[in-house]
């Protein structure tokens, strides 16, 4: 049986945001509020913070994914699918209303000399705030909380970048030490449930991503990489997710919404054809733990698994008004968006393909085993048969030898292993969208990828003196030379 919810998400008073549409006004509201909770124990501090960075890793998630083709709109030309600006106001406002939260526990932390609420607030103010920085550059963080600036400037690209890294570092001194005496609250941390080894990985294994982030520039140190790699995960049970909710996972709900034709969750044509043989020349067996088969029988002209093309809408012929499942969305059936599956924030797997891409110039041997390691450990952590696993791993197509190993073919893997995951969007920039028979969607606005989304219209509008000007959706950030 699923986790039920069992604490308030809490928003204090005395946790101030750079929130663009809130102001003097949500204030005003907290201090006339008879029910805000205005003194926060560490325990309730860490029940939110945890909550909302599991909930804000599908947020993103979501959002993203349509902007490296796992999702499609069966609707043809929608916003998401064709580059049109969107207003992310809510998306913006829920990492910044985290950040504040784990920026109140950081303060308590301090206050009641915990090093490990320390450490771990420390990874989620990071965690929060590499989320902002990914999906728009320069934000609000220096002047972020300050109860008296409602209009805060904004911190260079590369500056806020910066300031994750120096918290993960904060994090991973605090979580190190083993004498604290006010320990996590277990029952609270609705990630780890208070293993503070745990958090010292997870906290590694983000140092790891943000490093190989950075893989493009003149400042990247491979080996840097490989050194934080060997603190962090060892297995699949040590992967960070978070799996309580009020209901049920986010995309189960996603995927059950659709079943009752309120529709949503389509698959992207890109990445079934890159599971479904028609890319890659090999049939995946993860396919079958992703999604369900469609109603249309598998032929030479329609395989069993048909994906939508991003801005062309559903394309079966004669249409079916997206009634009838003949093309794939997200299935409530799968290990990885089922009712209980955690919403994943940082996996095993995924470090097994930062390793590959890390040792890739120096060790192509140990690049070749990471490789390997990572798509079995995706593989398993998808419930696939072994037998299924170990015929894709000893496939030719798959299996192509340390000296034969490329970079396209850990991007490839690690696409399948990164579904649904805000750090995906990275990747596909960092890859330049380089896939194998990726294209534009159909109908785009630009006419090159999306590689930023636009500030959002509240922040716009409430701090727009400090929103940096003429950012256009096609601007690199700074790491996406």
């Amino acid at each position: 049986m699923h986790k039920l919810y069992k604490y308030t998400l809490i928003i204090l008073a005395t946790s101030v945001l750079a929130l663009n549409g809130c102001g003097k006004e949500y204030f005003d509201e907290l201090s006339t509020n008879p029910n805000q909770v205005t003194n926060a124990t560490l325990p309730a501090l860490l029940a939110t913070s945890t909550s909302k960075a599991g909930i804000n890793t599908f947020t993103v998630g979501s959002n993203t994914s349509a902007y490296v083709q796992y999702t499609a709109n069966p609707t043809a030309a929608a916003a998401s699918d064709i580059y049109e600006t969107i207003d992310y106001t809510g998306m913006w406002d829920a990492l910044y209303f985290a950040m504040a939260d784990v920026n109140q526990m950081k303060k308590l932390a301090v206050s009641q000399s915990s090093s490990e609420y320390l450490g771990v607030a420390n990874v989620l103010l990071a965690y929060n705030l590499m989320l902002v920085n990914n999906l728009w550059g320069a934000a609000p963080y220096s002047e972020a909380f300050n109860p008296s600036n409602f209009t805060p400037k904004y911190d260079t690209d590369q500056a806020v970048y910066a300031v994750t890294m120096s918290l993960i570092d904060e994090a991973i001194t605090e979580l190190a030490k083993t004498t604290a005496t006010i320990k996590l609250a277990a029952a609270s941390d609705l990630i780890h449930a208070g293993d503070r080894a745990k958090w010292l990985k997870t906290a590694y294994a983000l140092k790891a991503r943000l490093l190989i982030k950075a893989s493009k520039t003149t400042t990247f140190n491979a080996a840097s990489v490989l050194t934080a790699l060997g603190s962090s995960y060892t297995s699949n049970t040590d992967d960070a997710g978070m799996a309580t909710f009020v209901l049920r996972n986010n995309w189960a709900t996603v995927s059950r919404n659709n079943a009752a034709l309120s529709l949503g969750g389509w698959l992207s044509e890109q990445f079934i054809d890159h599971l479904n043989g028609k890319t890659y020349g090999l049939l995946d067996p993860r396919i079958k733990k992703i999604t369900d088969v469609t109603v249309v029988p598998g032929n030479s002209t329609y395989p069993a698994y048909i994906g939508t093309v991003n801005g062309a809408g559903n394309r079966i012929n004669p249409p079916h008004n997206n009634t009838v499942k003949d093309e794939n969305y997200i299935s409530f059936n799968s290990p990885w968006t089922n009712d209980t599956a955690p919403l994943l924030i940082v996996t095993f797997a995924e470090l097994k393909f930062i390793e590959a891409e890390a040792a890739f110039a120096s060790d192509r041997t140990r690049a070749y085993s990471a490789y390997l390691a990572g798509i079995k450990a995706n593989m398993d952590k998808l419930l696939v048969p072994a037998a299924e696993r170990d015929a894709y791993l000893a496939d030719p197509i798959v299996a192509v030898g340390s000296a034969n190993l490329t970079k396209d073919l850990i991007f490839k893997e690690k696409y399948v292993a990164t579904y649904l995951n805000p750090e995906a969007f990275n990747d596909v920039r960092r890859n330049d969208f380089k896939y194998k028979d990726f294209t534009m969607p159909l109908n785009a606005v630009l006419t090159t990828y999306l590689r930023r989304l636009d500030y959002p219209l509240g922040e716009r509008s409430k701090n727009g003196a400090n929103v940096p000007a003429g950012v256009a959706r096609t601007t690199k950030l700074w790491w996406d030379l």
